[in-house]
């Protein structure tokens, strides 16, 4: 068996494929040579995604697609348009979820509610998106890698998977209102690993492994105020760069890990540590 740290020829899809971390990592297993399924519900953002990685890469190279995880008929075209352009599907990337952001680009979308007060509504539709449209999507790959007699799961969960957050990293004072991270995101993302434990020990005599991946405080253009925080909090004294994802991604995707299963990768700066 060949253990190289190699993507080459994999046919790899990912879920959330346009966002911060979906664009990235897709980006960077293109250029290992993988072949790569670009799938997200974001149909407004499929057009520049497409025409970004065409003026790069070939068109047989990857599929930018729709893809609802919610939805049982979506999720059925998008298999049969990955069936139709590929026939297989190596690795799956369990990337799409609901999350509270708070870079510069997304704080009007903060919950500013501090958890008696929290909206419970807010809960279920991302209990609908990170949990139950995470089990749909992953039920409907595992059929295929069946049929296959192989495969690779990829889950993306979160320090908050781990640990609870330090809400005081939202608090920049100075008078100002604080904003939480939520519990709908530390409910949904806390699910993940032992998940992945289920998938990994549920599958391993018939040839599909499960790992997970634990990213944390991706840069994307955050306030200072916010950079002043996190650089307290974290043992590193900064947040990651999203091309420090790539390597992890790359790794357990490739066959370099096939002794993994069950295992959760924690990429985090040293946040969890302490």
């Amino acid at each position: 068996m060949n253990h190289a740290i190699s993507v080459e020829s994999k046919v790899i899809f990912l879920t959330g494929a346009f966002g911060l971390i979906g664009r990235e990592v897709s980006r960077s297993l293109l250029e290992h040579g993988a072949k790569v399924i670009l799938a997200d519900v974001n149909l407004k953002a499929l057009p520049a995604v497409h025409d970004q990685l065409a003026a790069v890469f070939p068109e047989d190279a990857f599929l930018a697609t729709e893809l609802d995880i919610t939805d049982e008929e979506s999720i059925a075209q998008c298999l049969e348009r990955i069936a139709g352009k590929f026939g297989r599907i190596d690795v799956l990337i369990n990337n799409a979820a609901i999350d509270a952001k708070f870079d510069k680009h997304n704080q009007g979308s903060v919950n500013v509610s501090r958890f008696e007060n929290y909206p419970v509504e807010l809960l279920q539709k991302s209990i609908e998106v990170n949990l139950t449209g995470t089990v749909r999507i992953t039920q409907a790959v595992c059929r295929q890698m069946l049929k296959q007699g192989s495969g690779n799961i990829i889950n993306v969960a979160s320090t908050y998977s781990l640990v609870a957050p330090n809400q005081q990293l939202y608090d920049y004072g100075a008078g100002e209102e604080i904003r939480y991270k939520p519990v709908d995101y530390i409910a949904t993302k806390s699910f993940i690993p032992n998940f992945t434990r289920y998938i990994a020990t549920f599958y391993a005599k018939e040839g599909i492994r499960c790992n997970a991946i634990v990213p944390h405080g991706i840069y994307n253009d955050h306030e200072d105020k916010f950079l002043r925080n996190f650089s307290k909090y974290s043992p590193l004294g900064r947040m990651c760069d999203r091309s420090e994802l790539n390597g992890p991604f790359i790794f357990l995707a490739s066959d370099a890990s096939s002794y993994m299963t069950g295992s959760v990768m924690v990429v985090d700066g040293g946040w969890t540590a302490w």
